[in-house]
């Protein structure tokens, strides 16, 4: 039998390993865009190194998950932490591998000349960096203030992922020479919407972790197309801003 003791022993560790995982996702998110921005080769490369580092630290503390779940059998508010860990690890880890699709497209793009000055991706890619470290600090303090202003500014990087869409779009039109590279930066700025989703979803799981309600807070506090249908895919808003002049 474990005792409570040892048991909070093993929680904390818990804790710190999530902390350290949430850190290395926000650096890796702050590499990834230096590496695009300055079309470093050999950091987009370490980015990938640093992805199967998370990786395998997801695997630990998934472990330990399983490990205090089958020997300690938590009830109430301890099997939340646990459970919530166990969800957050997996957005951390998407995040993860957001920052190493990015690197690839990077690698890919290697000696081109950008098509644009890269402006508002370094900007998109700031914001959903911010939406990460709230996040995991809103975990750290078990702050549902400050979890629910995670989700609520989720719609700052939905505008700027809009105006970028619009922008190559525009692009495209009046370049054809340009549509391949303008796609590889339409996936870029959808790694770093789908970045910032997953910093929500881990905000949301620590609200559920104080409050015991799990609530989809992103939909809830959005105020444009995804108020009336959360399940709109942003492409698809974004050609419609722009045939509609919005």
């Amino acid at each position: 039998m474990v005792t409570r003791h040892t048991f909070d022993q093993d929680l904390e560790e818990l804790h710190l390993d999530l902390i350290k995982m949430g850190s290395m996702v926000e650096e890796s998110i702050e590499n990834t865009i230096t590496a695009l921005k300055k079309q470093d080769i050999e950091l987009a490369k370490e980015i990938f190194k640093n992805d199967d580092v998370i990786d395998e630290l997801e695997r630990k503390i998934e472990k330990r998950c399983i490990n205090l779940i089958a020997r300690q059998q938590p009830l109430a508010g301890d099997l939340r932490t646990i459970s919530a860990a166990l969800k957050i690890i997996t957005d951390i880890e998407r995040i993860g591998d957001h920052s190493a699709d990015i690197a690839e497209i990077t690698i890919r793009m290697a000696g081109e000349k950008y098509i644009k000055p890269l402006i508002d991706l370094p900007k998109m890619a700031e914001k959903a960096k911010q939406m990460v470290n709230k996040s995991i600090d809103a975990y750290i303090r078990q702050d549902v203030s400050l979890a629910r202003e995670v989700c609520a500014s989720d719609d700052d990087v939905d505008e700027l992922f809009f105006k970028i869409i619009l922008e190559l779009i525009s692009i495209m039109k009046n370049d054809s020479n340009a549509i391949e590279q303008a796609i590889n930066f339409m996936f870029i700025s959808k790694y770093l919407e789908r970045m910032a989703d997953h910093a929500t979803n881990i905000s949301e799981w620590v609200v559920f972790n104080v409050t015991g309600e799990h609530k989809h807070l992103a939909k809830m506090l959005h105020r444009d197309d995804y108020k009336n249908n959360p399940f709109a895919d942003p492409f698809d808003i974004a050609r419609k801003k722009q045939e509609t002049g919005e």
